[in-house]
């Protein structure tokens, strides 16, 4: 009994400790911009939005996932580098809400996402022009869907820090280029090989990210997927017969939208595929990544142009030793016929003419000294006639 007793507070400490490590791992923000830190696992998550394992699995950071941004029936699954994310037609669903570079994303949607800046702006431009009178469900079906303007706070937040990290990466890499061209040492190259390494991982980022955008706007029918309100009002609309789900009618902006839909269903069925709207948004953060790249690809031009300088000065100077060494040879084979004379003369025999004629050991130097530099003449010429060395 006594050790039975021992283990019931081990047990319920693991289990606390698990419990603290899941309660952050996800935050709720809704339609008001309210915050709301889940302590639920997968499974939970899974419920809630009603998506598959398969989807949530796309946002696990410890799996190596290229970016996504998917549309499912009910949510849009956003896969954007440190942003992931699901998105409803009423709340979103941030993952790793502590994350240095998070943070800022989830301020950035609790000022965003609410409604009261537009609705002060009607207001204004009605105080401005009072003998004007203006819709407002006309207003409201104007309005920019919940989940589009989440996803232009992700595609914004995304596109704004992959070109930070741009302009940061160029701060770094063109004086340093400028500084290896005008000094090569072991420390340039060391330090623009890291750079162009920062570069090269970089520009993988910014491409899959462009990439994923593209192959959204090349497909209209991925497009009209990520219209979640649209589907939820024609789920709710007397022409489908089906109810809306019990997780969408708490939104009163969402039964705004049905009972508009329902009062014009025959122009909402008209409108299914129309991806104009959304087209418009994805279009303007594509020209911004695709900015970003193309900096990138400048830059990566720029160091293979810099490249491409050092190999000729390297070559330059690798000429120059040959140059050198051809020279050296050539003054050796030259001075080699001198040693051969002199040798000669410095043999142990007897000659009859060394006796009573002293001026012939001038006349040898002289005519050695002669030969030997026509010989070192003769190899130069030949080598410029060849183009070995320079003029």
């Amino acid at each position: 009994m006594d050790r039975d007793e021992v283990l019931v507070p081990v047990e319920t400490q693991a289990s606390r400790k698990k419990k603290t490590a899941v309660s952050r791992s996800w935050i709720l923000l809704d339609q008001n911009g309210e915050s709301t830190i889940l302590d639920v696992d997968k499974y939970a998550i899974m419920r809630r939005v009603q998506i598959h394992a398969r989807d949530l699995r796309i946002l696990d950071p410890l799996l190596s996932y290229p970016s996504a941004i998917l549309g499912r029936e009910r949510v849009i699954v956003l896969n954007l580098e440190h942003i992931k994310a699901i998105i409803t037609a009423e709340e979103v669903l941030l993952r790793d809400p502590l994350d240095e570079n998070v943070i800022p994303i989830v301020e950035e949607f609790q000022r965003r996402l609410p409604l009261v800046n537009i609705t002060n702006q009607i207001q204004g431009e009605e105080e401005v022009h009072p003998g004007e009178r203006k819709d407002f469900d006309t207003g409201e079906e104007n309005e920019f869907p919940f989940e589009f303007r989440a996803l232009e706070v992700a595609l914004e937040a995304i596109c704004s820090f992959l070109d930070a990290r741009t302009r940061e990466l160029e701060t770094d890499a063109y004086p340093a280029l400028d500084e290896l061209t005008s000094k090569i040492s072991s420390r340039n190259l060391d330090r623009v090989r890291k750079l162009k390494s920062s570069m090269t991982r970089l520009t993988n980022r910014v491409q899959k990210v462009r990439d994923e955008l593209e192959q959204l706007l090349d497909d209209d029918d991925d497009m009209a997927d990520l219209y979640l309100s649209r589907k939820l009002a024609g789920s709710s609309s007397p022409v489908s017969g089906s109810g809306a789900p019990n997780w969408f009618l708490n939104s009163p902006t969402i039964g705004s939208k049905i009972s508009r839909t329902s009062r014009a269903s025959a122009t909402t069925m008209q409108e299914e595929n129309d991806v104009e709207e959304l087209e418009m948004l994805l279009e303007a953060y594509f020209m911004q990544i695709d900015g970003t790249l193309n900096k990138l690809n400048t830059l990566r031009e720029y160091i293979d142009d810099t490249e491409d300088y050092i190999n000729i000065q390297l070559d330059n100077h690798r000429n120059q030793l040959i140059q050198l060494e051809l020279f050296l040879c050539s003054g050796t084979v030259s001075l080699s016929v001198y040693s051969l004379v002199a040798a000669i003369f410095g043999m142990n025999f007897q000659y009859t003419w060394r006796e009573g004629h002293g001026y012939v050991f001038k006349w040898v130097v002289i005519l050695t000294s002669i030969i030997c530099a026509s010989l070192f003449a003769s190899i130069i010429s030949y080598a410029r006639h060849k183009g070995l060395v320079g003029s």
